[in-house]
């Protein structure tokens, strides 16, 4: 990929983990199979507890590159990945590429990781780096423009597992999906998360505008919200009487030197937000077939 990357125009950013500085490094992995692969053309080797098909056309092609001299002319953004506990391709290996580099380039070490990011909370850390990181190389904001002015959402399927969804909001992107119990792969929020969340974003909003307002001396707030089901007879101000309901709890945190009846407004004040308004009034949900 860094030999091919200087060669691609539209790139204009190329991010490595835990990648050999040398192409031909990766044949040492599996010296003792070179004879076979010569011989044969093909063998499956196993790396990291993985197979992987080695062609003797690909021993001939990582021979024949002047990787650091690649690099060097890359000109493009790069960011390096690399565990310094790798025990498949050593640190050295991204010392020798970062080296090698010129500007703008950046190092991210990966501390207790395994060379194929095995663990998931790794693997999702370098995802949110590259996310983040990438943007800046990006046009990001020419891709926002071209989304309708009528800000839309929308979510699909990513394939990735039964459950999770790519959602897609403007330019911004996350993922939904429930938790492994639930058929999910616990890759991202669930929907009543996001619900919650959204709850607990507006009224934490509408809390900091109004404060602004007034000039109340609000410091910090802090909302945390849960949602569960109820049967109808325990809720006291409820019209329903049979059946489940569903129940949100909000607590929420002011922090700041408030007196009582500043605290007092705020937690009225919490109840106007425009999602909350939502949630409790009438809603239509009109649903129509869009076809590709």
């Amino acid at each position: 990929m860094l030999a091919a990357a200087g060669e691609v125009p539209e790139a204009r950013a190329v991010v490595t983990i835990a990648a050999p500085a040398d192409p031909a490094h990766v044949a040492g992995l599996f010296k003792d199979r070179i004879d076979e692969i010569e011989a044969t053309g093909r063998v499956d080797v196993t790396l990291a507890g993985r197979s992987f098909p080695i062609s003797r056309t690909f021993l001939d092609d990582i021979g024949g590159h002047r990787l650091r001299d690649r690099i060097g002319a890359l000109r493009k953004a790069l960011l390096v990945f690399h565990s310094p506990t790798d025990d498949i391709v050593g640190i050295e290996n991204a010392s020798e590429i970062f080296s090698a580099a010129k500007h703008p380039k950046s190092f991210v070490s990966l501390a207790g990781a395994d060379h194929l990011l095995s663990r998931r909370s790794d693997a999702a850390y370098v995802a949110n780096v590259i996310c983040a990181w990438a943007e800046r190389y990006l046009d990001v904001a020419e891709a926002a423009a071209e989304v309708a002015q009528e800000k839309t959402v929308t979510v699909r399927e990513t394939r990735a597992g039964r459950l999770q969804q790519e959602v897609t909001v403007g330019r911004h992107r996350l993922t939904a999906d429930e938790p492994v119990e639930a058929g999910g792969l616990d890759s991202g929020p669930g929907p009543y998360d996001l619900v919650l969340a959204g709850l607990g974003a507006c009224t934490s909003m509408t809390l900091r505008l109004y404060a602004e307002r007034k000039a109340l001396p609000l410091d910090r707030v802090t909302v945390r919200l849960r949602h569960f089901r109820i049967h109808a007879v325990d809720c006291e101000n409820c019209e329903t009487k049979e059946g489940m309901l569903d129940r949100i709890e909000r607590a929420i945190t002011l922090a700041g030197n408030l007196n009582d009846e500043q605290r007092k407004r705020l937690l009225e004040i919490a109840d106007k937000c425009p999602v909350h308004r939502t949630l409790t009034s009438e809603v239509e949900i009109r649903t129509v077939e869009e076809r590709d």
